[in-house]
This record gives structure tokens, C-alpha cells and sequence, in this order.
């Protein structure tokens, strides 16, 4: 039986217009992205890595090529419809957290399924067991500022995770942490992906961080120029 594509790019270009100077960032990019597949996307910087994870997360257009998400070409999806359907198919996990200050972890967590119109106690109740999986249960009514860097990203890992997405796209994910921290919070990847059957993509340069995905993915001026299996 074949893998089921989540995510295809097909001979994706992202061209930005800088004035006189037009950037190629993405080159006639190819992937898919599988079902319940650890893929990291690995590139020095400059290789168009940022590019990439903005095509694969459905959070630009391609200037060239197509881009389907669960089957659908994002290019005929209306930016309203396509914010509903990524919100519902991609968690995202940023390098900088991108948590909000003011809200505690409990609020941060619950805030995509606000976008997604679930109940207002549906949300309390699931962000209180997402904090729960990555071991932050005692920690909900805790703003960001009163954790430390870790716990801040396994706050951001519950939060990819509360619309319950079939894909986790994660951005350098332990950039900004110390490596024992960053083990932890590859760990945790490691085992949503294959205890919950979340198909994780993690963006990174970091060779060593890039062995523990099933399959890699090497980027250099905007293209793939090979894949390995692990």
C-alpha cells in the first residue's frame, strides 16, 4: 500500500523582488512530505531553509509551482480558507517560542483552537491535558516569563498541538536552548511522532540534530540535492 502524501511541493519557485534585484530563494523545489514520516529538511544558512518551511507550512504562495496541502492546491484556496485548513492540518513550533507574554501557558495553548471556534471550556480542558503530555501539568497558570527556555518550548510543542494537526513543522527547534534541554525537547518529537503517529518536519542545520529523522532532506540554493533514509 502506498504512503499517503500530506504535503507535495512541485517544482516550487519563490522569487523575491527586491527592486533591481530579483532573489531566487527556492529553485524548482521538490518534496513530499508522508504521513507519519520524521523528515528534517537540513541546509547551511542562505540555503533557503526559511523559504522552504513557508512553502511546506502552507504560510506563503509560490511564485512557480504548486504547493498541495492534504491534497489541495493552495494556490485556489482563498487566504481565509487556507488559514482554516493549516490550522487545522500544521502545528508549529518556532526557535523564538513565539509565546505571548501577557497569557499563561494554559491560554498560549488554548489560543489556536480560539481560530478554530471550540468551546471556551473544550479549550481549557484540552490545553490542561496537552501541558499535561509534555509534563507541564503543574505549570498552566504560568506565564512565559516564570519558565525557563525549555518549558517555554514544550509549551510551543502543546500549542502546535491543540487542533490536533496531522503535521508538526518545527523550525530549528532547539536552536535556543542548551543541548541537554534541546535532547529533551527532541525526545518529546521523537515521541509524538511515533507513540501519536504525528508526522513531524523539523527544519535545521545542525547535522547531529538531523540524524534522529527517518529520512533528510538536503537543501543548497533553493533545491533538494539529495535524500537519505536513516
Amino acid at each position: 500500500m502506498p504512503r499517503q502524501k500530506i504535503i507535495e511541493l512541485q517544482n516550487v519557485w519563490k522569487i523575491y523582488d527586491m527592486g533591481d534585484v530579483k532573489v531566487e530563494a527556492l529553485r524548482g523545489l521538490n518534496l513530499d512530505v508522508y504521513k507519519g514520516e520524521f523528515l528534517a529538511i537540513e541546509g547551511p544558512s542562505g540555503s533557503g531553509k526559511s523559504t522552504a518551511m513557508n512553502m511546506i507550512g502552507a504560510l506563503d504562495y509560490p511564485t512557480k509551482g504548486k504547493v498541495k496541502l492534504a491534497g489541495q492546491d493552495i494556490n485556489k484556496l482563498t487566504e481565509s480558507d487556507l488559514a482554516q485548513v493549516r490550522g487545522k492540518k500544521i502545528g508549529f513550533v518556532f526557535q523564538q517560542f513565539n509565546l505571548i507574554s501577557i497569557l499563561s501557558a494554559r491560554e498560549n495553548v488554548a489560543l489556536p483552537m480560539l481560530f478554530q471556534q471550540v468551546e471556551t471550556e473544550d479549550r481549557k480542558e484540552r490545553a490542561k491535558e496537552l501541558l499535561t503530555l509534555v509534563e507541564l501539568g503543574d505549570r498552566v497558570d504560568h506565564r512565559p516569563t516564570e519558565l525557563s527556555g525549555g518549558q517555554q518550548q514544550r509549551v510551543a510543542i502543546a500549542r502546535a498541538l491543540a487542533n490536533d494537526p496531522d503535521v508538526i513543522l518545527a523550525d530549528e527547534p532547539t536552536g535556543n536552548l542548551d543541548s541537554k534541554t534541546g535532547k529533551t525537547v527532541l525526545k518529546l518529537l521523537s515521541e509524538l511522532n511515533k507513540k501519536e503517529g504525528k508526522t513531524i518536519v523539523m527544519i535545521t542545520h545542525d547535522a547531529h540534530l538531523a540524524k534522529n529523522a527517518d529520512r533528510v532532506a538536503f537543501l543548497k540554493d533553493g533545491q533538494i540535492i539529495k535524500t537519505q533514509k536513516r
